[in-house]
This record gives C-alpha cells, structure tokens and sequence, in this order.
C-alpha cells in the first residue's frame, strides 16, 4: 500500500521539508540481499534446505525459500542487518515453485534482539497483505521509517493449501547518529555564541529512549522571563514556551502543549519542534500539533545556553524537584548546530557527567505481552508455607487476572478490579477461609504499576506501586501450602472453584516468584513453564487516545481493544464527537417546522466554529437570527479619553468567528443605531471631518450613520430631506439645546456588527447624548438555499478533491423523479468516497481505504424519487460509518483497521456523473463536507448541463403567475416576474393604476429604431421590430366623463390606433394603416361605459383580423378592408387619458375627444409588453416615460365589474354584429342617439340589473376617486422606503452620492 504524509510546515521552513523528502526518495538500497547467510535466523525450519538463510528474494538456492515446522505455533524470521538502517519497504514471495506462501504478515524490530516492537500504523499492529501465489513479488511501502538493526517477519496467514513460505526483501538505506547516554546527573549545556540570543525562529530535534516515566529533556531560559522546556511527564511529553509576560501581568506568555503517551516504553522516539514566531509545530513521531503562543511577543529571548538532559544548576533551586533525564538521546540539533557532534568534539561543556558514554545501555526488563486468550505458567516453590509474588504490569482494562495459583488447600488469586489489586483466597483445610483485601484506584492508567503479595504464617500483606504507607495487611486464622504452579494472566484449566476473572490483557514484566526473577528467556526457549498466545520480550500496548480521535473538547477513555468518547456538554453527538446536535441556522429549524424562540445553531456542522445561542423570529415570508450585545438602550454617552472622546465598547455573547459565519451566510443584515443628543452634533455635515464613527467588522471605521449607507456623510433625515436645518444632514448636526435624535439602520452587511462607537462631541458645557445600538439582525441563509440542477444524466459539477481526514461528513438535500444516479464521488490511487441513489428506494454510502471496502445503505419506505426534498447525512471516522436518510431511517457498521487512514483523494470531487457512469438527475443543495460549503450555485453558471438554483418549481406552481408574469425559478421556491406586465404583486395579480385629474396625460416614447422588443420577443411582435402586423393592447378603466381618448398610439407616419369614448358614453376605436380614406372604425353602440364602473378592453389584431373583448363578454371579431394596409409602421408614442403630439394627427380626435382630457381611472394598461401607465407611477423603473398633470396611484376598483354572460340570441352585442356597415362616420350626438329595437330591448335589461346594483356602483364611484393602496417586488425593500432616496439605500447600501444629481429622473 502506498502512503504519502503530508505535514503542514511553516512557510520559514519549508526548505527544510523538501530537504528532508528529498532524502527520503534516495532511501531504495536492498538491505537483505547483500547479507551473509548466517545474518537470518529463524523459530525453526522445515529442513536443511529451508533455513532462514534461503529466504532472500527471487533466490532459488535449497529448498527456495524459508519455511518453518508444521509444529511451530508462534514462527518467525529474522534478519540481522549488521547496524542501525533506515527501513522503508519490504517486498515478499512465496517459496520458489511451491504452493507455500505467506497471504498476511506483521513486523517486529529492534536494536538489540531485547524488547521488539510492533510496527504500528493507523493506532493498531499493521498487518501487511502478503502474496497470494509463489512467484509474484508484493512490496508494501512503509508509511513510518522503521530504525533498526534486527526486523522480524511473522507469519499471520498463509495459504490453507500449503505452508509458510517465504522469500522477502528489505529496502532503505544506511542510518548513523551519535548516541548519548544520560544517567540522571549529567547536563549538557550548549553555550551561545553571544551572551543573549534574541530569536525569531528555532528548529529543534532530537530521538531519545527512556524507561522513566519523567525528566528534563531540553531547557533554556533568558532574564527576561522567556523559556522553553522539553520534559517527561508521567511517560507523556510536554512542551512549554514563554516568549514574554509583561510586568503588570496583563499580558500572560505561557503556552503548554502535551504530546504522546507511554514513552517510558524503551524505543526511540523522535521530536521536531519547529517555531517562527509565534506559529510552531511540534512534532512527536510522525504526529504534528500546530498551535500559537499565547501573549503578543514574537521573539524567544535565551540568556548564555540552552540545557539538554536537565536544567543548569543556576535555576535548579526553583524547579520544584524536576527530574533529570535518564535514558539516551541521539540526533540533538539546535537551530542547525549538531549538539551530539559537538559532544564528540569536546565543543559542549560535559563536565557534569560522572561517565560520559556514545552508547545506549540495554534493559534489563522483559516484557510479555497478554491478550485476551493468553496465559503464562511458571513454576515455584511447593509445599511452602510463604507465598511471595510481585511484578509490574501496564493496561487499560480496569478488570483482569494478574495471577492466580492453586494451594494445597484452597487457591490465591490476584486481580484487577475496577482499577485496584484485589487479593482473593480461599483455604479449605479444615473449614473454608476467605480473605478479600485490596489496594491501589486507576490503575488502568496505562501507567507501569507494580504489585507485591506476601502471605506468610498467620497474616497477608499486599503492596502496589511500593507505597510502604499504603500497605494492606491482615491476619490469617491458619496457615498456607503453596502448590507450586503459577498462572499468569489466565487460567484456563477445568475449574470449579472460583467463577473466574476475566483474562489480563497488557504487560507484565519483572515477575517474581518466591523472590526470584523469573527467567522468561528459559521460558521463551521452553526450558522452563508454558505458554498460550503470549508474546515474549515485547510491550504492545498501545494508547488509544493519542493522538485523541474525540473530536469538539469530548473526553476518550479506553479500554485494551478500543476507545470511546463521551461527548455530554460538547454540543456533539457521534462515536468521536462529530457531529453537531443542532441546525446550521433559523432558516433550516423554520423548515423543520420549528417557531420563533431561542435555539442553538451550528453554521459549520462539524467545523471548528462551536454552536452557540442565537434567537429565531420566524414569520411566513422572512426568518431572521438575532444576536444581542452588551449596549443597554439611551447608554449616556461620557467623554473619558485625552482627545475627549468617548469610546464606547459593544460586545456580543458570541465570537468574532461566530458572528461573521452568520452575516457572510445571510440574505441581509441590519442594525438599529440611535443618537439622542443635546448640544452634541454627530457627523458634523455637511462639510466637517466627523465627529462620531463607528467600528464594524475587520475594525474598519465608518462615519455613516443608521439610514444611509457607505460613502455618504449622512444620517437618515439627511437622506430624506426633513432635517432639523435643512443646511444640515443630520438632526444633532443642528447643536440645538433641545434634545433631538438621529436613528435608522444600517443595512451594509459586510460592514456590520458594530463593535465600537466613538463619540467626539460630549465634552463641551451643556452637551449630552445617549446612544443605542440595537441587536444584530440577519435574514435567511444563501447556504441552505444554495443549490444546483442536473438537467442531463452527462452534467457534473467538479471541485477540487476536499481534505482527507480521520473523520469524513457528508450531508446535503436533493429531490429527483429518477431512480437511480451518482450524487457524488472521490477517487484515489487506493481510496474511494461515494454516494449513490439506487432503485428510488435506496441510498448507498461506500467508500474504501487501500484493500478495505465499505458499502451501507438505508431504504425508504417511500420512494425517494417523488419530487420532494430529502437529506442525506454521510459520516465516516476511525470507529464507524454512518448513513442517515431525512433524519429518520440510520444505518451504522464499524470501520475497518484501515479505516483511521486519512482518504487520500488525487482526483476531482465529482458531483454528478463521472467516469462514464450516469449521474444525479435533479436538484441539490446545501451541499457540506467536513463543514465546509461547497458553492454548487457559482460552480453551476460556468458548467453545461447544470443550472443554478432548483429547477421544477415552476413546472409545478407556474401556474399561480398570472397576467402574463413569467415565473422564474428561485433558490427556495419560485417568484413571479411581473416587469413585463401592467400588473404587481407577488403572482402579478395586484393592479397598477392611476387617477387622472382633468388635464392629465401619460406619454411613453419608443426609442428611435428600437421598437417594442428589446426586452423579449414577444409573441405578438415579427421580426421586424419598427413594423407590426399584430398587436395587443390590454388595459381598464372606469369614469363618468365623456367624451375622452383613453389610449392613443402614435407612429412617425400617419398611422395610429386610437380608443376613444364618445359624447354618449360608448366605446370606439380607430384604426388607421394607411389604404383607406378614412380610419377604420368599431364602434360599440350598445352601453354607456361612462357609467362610473370599472371595465376592462382587450384589443388584438394579426394582419386584418381584430378581435375585440369588452369586459366578460364573449370575443367579437372584425376584419380590416381590404385596401387597407396591414403594417403599423414605426410606432413612435402611447398617450394615455389626453393626446400632446406635434404633427399630423387625426382633427377628429383632437376636435371631439381630447378636450377636457379623461378624468377618471386607467389601469393595467399593456401594449404589446409595453406597460407604460406601470412605468410612470414605479419611480424605480428606468423608462422613456413622461407625465404631465396630477395622476394619484389608485387600484381602480380593484377589478372589474362581473357580469354573467348573456346568451348569443339575448345579447344586444352581437344582433347586428354579421350586419354591420364599415366605416362608420359621426355626425351628429342626435345620430348617436338612435338606436335599433333591438338594441332597445337590451338597454332596458341592461338598466334592470343596473338598478339591483346601484348601490354597489355608487361605493365604487366613490372609492375609485381616492388614492388606493398598491405593492411592488420589482425593487425588494421599496414599499418601506419613504422616498426615492431611502429605496435606492435599501437595494444598495453600497450606493455612491447621486442622489441630488439624479432627482430630475425620479420627480418629472
């Protein structure tokens, strides 16, 4: 397997890094070839020609390979390499042209054949794959160096159809470093060059080896106050550094880091500790813990040395009885300087050394290593009257055999229970006796611990730890026989007299029995006592929660197979404490259908960034998250400074980290600023340097105030123009001695919160002020929202490959019609991550590490693919993988071995389809890994095959967009666009409209040579733009004036359309195309439409065919002569209520129809997609528009008045329609008078309803006179801004100062 670690280093050393991997690549010399046969050794071999010797790869000699007997249980080779090397790969195969092979292996090495050591990798004894025939070479590339002399290979499984077989290869280079060994008196002191060194940057390394649990490995330290210390604590090691405290105190320098566990184990062990400034990394055996100094100081101030081994005999008196340093060290480099070499060279002061030696003494202990089936038989003294046992032992369970021995009469035995010595006997010689003494609390500390039992004559007596003080003893009522044979760490025999403890698992060493050591060497070469799976001479215990896998402050315990986190008080919940318990924001409680309240929200899930309290205002339309400070409303404001300025200090009860993860994540923001004042001006407007400013995010300062925005030395009166004094743009900018205020909000997200407000203008005689600043406010979450859609089963959005890490979280929301695609996917050389819906009812979780491969799944009891949003929550880590699907259906198996490796991912992260493999089809969003959004939105705008945003919304709730507003697909939801319409609202179901005084018009001019279509196409536009062969135009109204144009169309001919209402009330329309002597006309004889009612009139024509609604009658059409032209050329104004135009227009218009001009109300006025009475009356919209006279917005009645259609055989309407003449001309009002009988007939129906509902009419011929109410979303915030001003601060805080400049185009 192929592993590449990657530190992250400081950009100081850098160079040193690459250095070093550039040493590495060079490590590939063969290590066991070029060795003498004596050099392999072995437990046994099966014969002459398959001795250790032969296992060299690709070797043919004897029997071509090493296999052992067929009876050795516990089988090893071994390879003496003759020194120290750097091993960094092995290769194996089979024996030569045999069925004998070895399928899994593990390693054990060693400096000198005492006290092996497992190679670990991932927290657990590696087991490497072997071969899986007799020929192929498998080479496994080790992620750690393993620095040895002796390495040996164990079997673990080999092929069922043959034996162990063996040919192997180690690969690496050769490895020298000077040794020193420390026997707790010598120092060695490294002199500066200069008598103080002030420094920026240090490197320091150094290996040692140790069985002491404690003492000093480095220590330097300056007058100044500055230190750093290297030391042993309880086999732990801790770093502490000072790079200053000042004297009062107020700044506090000491940093202390602790690394690493069980270091008193007798290997070596390699420390790095890198520092550039305040920034360093420390390094303990391939583990790197990054972290800053505390205090505000950069430099580490030393004074004459730095000590290794101990500390100088100068600061000894105030140590506290710090220990020195028992064990050896090797490779000690200080900032470049090779100490070790030094040392050699007679360059560092050794005085203090009584025997100064390059060599590492040897242990005398011998550990042997228990697990769970394993027990170890030694022999003692029978028939004896005095049991004595002792020996050390080291383990995480807090229960387990120690030892346990039969007596003549009776047993003893020895046991861990709870975490203390229990010493339980039973004697039956003439009636039972039992004795239960115990001692000792947490002894399953993974510390060594020592255990001394003497029972002798007529009394116990049980020691732990040699704590003479703490001794149990008690009195025996009869006297003991031994039996002669002892247990350790199991028995396993048929028994019946005792339920027996569970088995010991751990380290024992230095076992005495009747106070003699006990020979294990004996043991191990079966001279004397037994065994079963015990491991001999090696301590493999490891400690599980170093480094700590439990993730968010939550506390590992362990037990000897495993770890486990308790996570209470973290806000976390998972098996390392991964996962956050709550919601990212408001938005997604509001979607879960959560009420306004206070809640605790995560914006980061599992990221570094803590859940913290916020409070939720939820309304049908907006979700907003507070977060209060510590200003209390009207603060008094009190100048305490030099300069006469008050600072005043506003804090919020959540980090800085905190804060900007809920504004960056936001729709908006907001926050209330209020400045009462008497005689205290605030921003000194219009022209003076300001005397108040605010501090908001990034400490950046601003001199706007609450209802302004950026750039603009106002306040909100000044923005709206009704200041105090008008000379000024603020109310307190007056300096009057009454009291006034200044308040509004600040809406520039990026700018807030505030968090400090400086207020320059309290100090003079008779100046108060009062400030308030208000809860940060902060409306939606554009990371929830942020979503993407696949439109093709082919798309894909591609992402840089995330970080792998020990812990891996995935969760996002997708909704589909498909069955089946790839949500997403990461591929490595070896690794793999994916996610996948399969069948509509499943979602698959796999992933693999190396050779491991792990596939879950959750199904639904409802189909997945039904269009609905669902959330799926991914999480791998060292202890399991989880799969949960809509927070209600969980899938859960614990990881491989492999799986603590870090993913190691080369490709892209795939979302959507890839590899040729078919891909989500559908929508996602709010996509998270290991806390971090990925932005599918922005990624979705520059890639094929994907949309930003969720699309579908519209195929389903289209339909609600009504009057021709086009909906438009939106993160959460859908809107309707109603910019091309005559109409507002959230569906464009809300009128647009406007009372005409008499005398007012309406004109919108058509841009020369651009026409109607430069927005969209419309479906009733050609396309030549200038020239229509078809035409809508739309619009109500409702008067009880007459005669009046209602609508006017110009063109920059002749041509024109024109709808007017007669003298009598009724409705007509001019055309005039060109062709005709006169204008086509429709005249519509049979109502009075000057009736105070509301009505609506749809006009279409194509070619020569128009078609004419009125009001809910059915369509009447008529047809244009044929010598008519067909072509409206170049249309040029609309003209609503009174025609302006120079030119030639039509006498008749101007003469009988244009004087007085309409009074009464127009409404939904359209044009092709023209809304040009929308345009004049919404200031926000940029239009070619004009009005002249008084036009009051007004919603017209509302809508038109309904009345049931008549049958085609009643309806005056249509009795003359296939007669009628064309064109008519008007003569004279009596001829308007005249009527068919017909028509008679159905004015005096017409009148009869009219009188049922004359009441109703008069209300609304009173109502439509008064300013109606109206709504826009073509601006969002405009309808709560008071004036134009305050609306273009709402859209755009970010707004530069035009206002004055562009007031002509707002106010015409």
């Amino acid at each position: 397997m192929s592993h590449v670690i990657v530190v992250l280093m400081l950009p100081a050393l850098w160079s040193i890094s690459s250095a070093a991997s550039s040493g590495n690549r060079k490590c590939e010399d063969s290590l066991a070839t070029p060795l003498p046969f004596s050099s392999f050794t072995s437990s046994s071999a099966y014969g002459r020609g398959f001795a250790a010797g032969y296992a060299k790869l690709t070797r043919k000699q004897g029997a071509g390979g090493w296999s052992p007997l067929e009876t050795d249980q516990y089988p090893w080779l071994q390879v003496d390499l003759g020194s120290r090397k750097q091993v960094v790969a092995i290769g194996t195969q089979g024996r030569y042209s045999s069925a004998d092979w070895t399928r899994k292996y593990r390693l054990l090495y060693s400096d000198t054949q005492k006290n092996w050591r497992p190679y670990l990798q991932d927290g657990n004894i590696w087991t490497f794959q072997g071969n899986v025939n007799g020929e192929g070479v498998v080479r496994n590339e080790l992620k750690h160096t393993i620095l040895a002399r002796y390495i040996r290979f164990l079997p673990v499984d080999w092929n069922s159809e043959g034996r162990v077989g063996v040919r192997l290869e180690l690969y690496g280079c050769s490895y020298w470093s000077d040794v020193i060994g420390f026997d707790g008196h010598g120092i060695l002191s490294y002199r500066f060059r200069s008598k103080k060194m002030k420094i920026a940057k240090d490197i320091i390394s150094l290996r040692f080896r140790t069985t002491a649990g404690g003492g000093v490995l480095l220590h330097g330290e300056g007058q100044q106050g500055d230190y750093i210390s290297l030391e042993l604590r309880r086999a732990r090691l801790q770093l502490s550094i000072n790079l200053g405290s000042n004297q009062y105190g107020s700044i506090q320098g000491h940093t202390s880091v602790t690394s690493g566990s069980l270091l008193d184990d007798d290997h070596w062990h390699s420390v790095v500790i890198e520092r550039y400034h305040r920034n360093i990394n420390f390094t303990l055996d391939h583990h790197t813990q990054q972290f800053r100094t505390n205090g505000e100081f950069d430099h580490l101030d030393l004074d004459y040395e730095i000590s290794f081994g101990g500390l100088p005999q100068s600061v000894k008196p105030s140590s506290g009885g710090r220990e020195n340093f028992v064990g050896c060290m090797e490779g000690i480099t200080y900032n470049g300087d090779n100490i070790t070499n030094l040392v050699r060279r007679k360059r560092v002061d050794t005085s203090s050394f009584r025997n100064l030696t390059f060599s590492c003494s040897d242990s005398n202990s011998f550990p042997v290593f228990f697990n769970s089936t394993s027990f170890l038989r030694l022999p003692g003294h029978s028939y004896s009257d005095t049991l004595s046992i002792s020996l050390s032992f080291r383990t995480w369970n807090a229960n387990g055999l120690l030892m346990f021995t039969t007596l003549t009469d009776g047993w003893v035995e020895v046991a861990l229970t709870e975490g203390k010595v229990t010493v339980y006997m039973n004697v039956t010689q003439t009636r039972s006796t039992h004795m239960d003494i115990s001692s000792g609390s947490g002894l399953n500390d993974g510390q060594w611990h020592s255990v001394h039992l003497i029972i002798l004559e007529y009394y116990a007596m049980l020691t732990v730890d040699g704590d003479e003080a703490s001794t149990v003893r008690t009195a025996l009522p009869i006297q003991i026989q031994t039996g002669g044979t002892y247990y350790f760490g199991g028995y396993f025999l048929p028994t019946t007299t005792r339920s027996l403890q569970r088995p010991f698992q751990g380290c024992m060493q230095m076992i005495h029995i009747d106070d003699h050591l006990a020979d294990l060497r004996a043991v191990e070469q079966g001279l004397i006592g037994t065994f079963e799976n015990v491991t001999l001479d090696m301590c493999a215990i490891i400690d599980r929660c170093v480094p700590n896998h439990c993730e968010h402050g939550g506390r590992c315990t362990q037990t000897w197979d495993t770890f486990s986190c308790d996570c209470n008080g973290t806000g976390y919940t998972g098996a390392t404490c991964h996962t956050s318990m709550y919601q990212q924001s408001c938005e997604e409680y509001y979607h879960q259908g959560k009420s306004s309240g206070n809640y605790w929200i995560d914006p980061d899930s599992s990221g570094p960034i803590s859940a913290f309290l916020v409070s939720c205002h939820m309304s049908e339309e907006k979700v907003w998250t507070t977060l209060k400070n510590s200003l209390s409303p009207q603060t008094p404001v009190i100048s305490a400074d030099k300069e006469e300025k008050a600072v005043l200090q506003i804090s919020y009860n959540v980090t800085n980290e905190q804060l900007l993860s809920v504004t960056s994540s936001a729709e908006s923001c907001e926050q209330y600023v209020a400045y009462a004042c008497r005689m205290s001006r605030l921003l000194n407007s219009p022209d003076g340097a300001p005397l108040t400013w605010w501090v908001g995010r990034a400490n950046e300062k601003h001199s706007y105030w609450g209802g302004s925005g950026p750039g603009i030395q106002k306040c909100a009166c000044g923005i709206e123009h009704n200041c105090t004094d008008p000379k000024h743009d603020c109310n307190c900018d007056a300096d009057l001695r009454s009291w006034r205020e200044d308040a509004g909000l600040l809406v520039y997200k990026d700018h807030l919160p505030v968090s400090q407000v400086v207020v320059g203008d309290t100090s003079r005689s008779g100046s108060e002020a009062k400030l308030t600043v208000g809860p940060l406010n902060c409306q939606g979450d554009r990371n929830y929202w942020n979503a993407a859609s696949f439109t093709s089963p082919a798309s894909y959005l591609h992402f840089s490959s995330f970080r792998g890490e020990t812990s891996t979280d995935i969760s996002f929301y997708f909704k589909t019609s498909s069955t089946h695609g790839i949500f997403l996917e990461n591929k490595g050389t070896n690794d793999y991550l994916g996610l996948e819906l399969r069948g509509g009812l499943e979602v698959i979780f796999s992933f693999g590490v190396g050779s491991e491969w792990v596939e879950l799944s959750v199904h639904s009891p409802v189909a997945l693919n039904d269009g609905q949003w669902h959330r799926v929550e991914a999480e791998k880590n060292i202890k399991e993988a989880v799969l949960q699907l809509d927070g209600l259906y969980r899938e859960a198996t614990p990881t491989p071995t492999q799986g603590h490796t870090k993913l190691e991912f080369y490709s892209e992260l795939y979302v959507g389809a890839s590899s040729g493999q078919r891909g989500f089809l559908g929508c996602m969003r709010s996509l998270k890994i290991n806390g971090v959004i990925f932005d599918l939105e922005e990624k979705a705008k520059s890639t094929p095959g994907v949309k930003a945003g969720c699309q579908g919304h519209c195929s389903s709730y289209g339909m609600h967009c009504k009057n021709g507003g086009k909906c438009v697909e939106q993160y959460n939801g859908y809107s309707c666009d109603c910019s091309l319409t005559a109409y507002d609202g959230l569906f464009c179901t809300d009128d647009v409209g406007g009372y005409f005084e008499t005398g007012t018009l309406v004109r919108y001019d058509f841009l020369s040579e651009v026409g109607l279509f430069s927005s969209r196409q419309s479906s009733f536009g050609g396309s030549n733009e200038a020239n229509l062969t078809q035409e809508e135009l739309v619009f109500s109204f409702s008067t009880s004036s007459a005669p009046s144009i209602l609508v006017y169309i110009s063109s920059r001919t002749e041509d024109y359309l024109a709808v007017v209402l007669r003298h009598n009330g009724t409705l007509q329309i001019r055309y005039n195309l060109g062709g005709l002597a006169e204008p086509y006309t429709i005249d519509v004889e049979h109502r009075n439409l000057a009736n105070g009612q509301p009505h609506s009139v749809n006009i279409t024509r194509n070619l020569r065919e128009i078609r004419l609604q009125l009001d809910h009658y059915p369509v009447s059409t008529y047809k244009l002569p044929d010598a008519s032209d067909t072509q409206f050329n170049v249309v040029k104004s609309i003209f609503l209520g009174k025609v302006f135009e120079t030119g030639q227009i039509d006498h008749v218009l101007i003469e009988r129809y244009n004087t007085p001009g309409f009074v009464g109300c127009l409404s939904r006025v359209q044009f092709n997609n023209i809304a040009p009475l929308k345009a004049a009356l919404r200031s926000g919209l940029a239009a070619p528009v004009s009005t002249h006279g008084i036009l009051v917005p007004s919603n017209c009645g509302a809508s038109p008045l309904t009345i049931s259609p008549m049958a085609l055989a009643n309806d005056p309407w249509h009795l003359k329609a296939a007669g009628i003449v064309f064109p008519f001309h008007e003569e004279t009002d009596s001829d308007d008078e005249a009527f068919h009988n017909s028509a008679v007939i159905g004015g005096i129906i017409t009148m009869v309803i009219f009188a049922v509902l004359c009441i109703a009419v008069f209300v609304v011929r009173h109502l439509f006179r008064h300013k109606g109410s109206y709504h826009t979303n073509e601006a969002k915030g405009a309808e709560s801004a008071d004036c134009a001003d305050a609306a273009i601060i709402v859209n755009d805080p970010a707004f530069t100062e035009t206002i004055d400049e562009s007031k002509k185009e707002w106010f015409i």
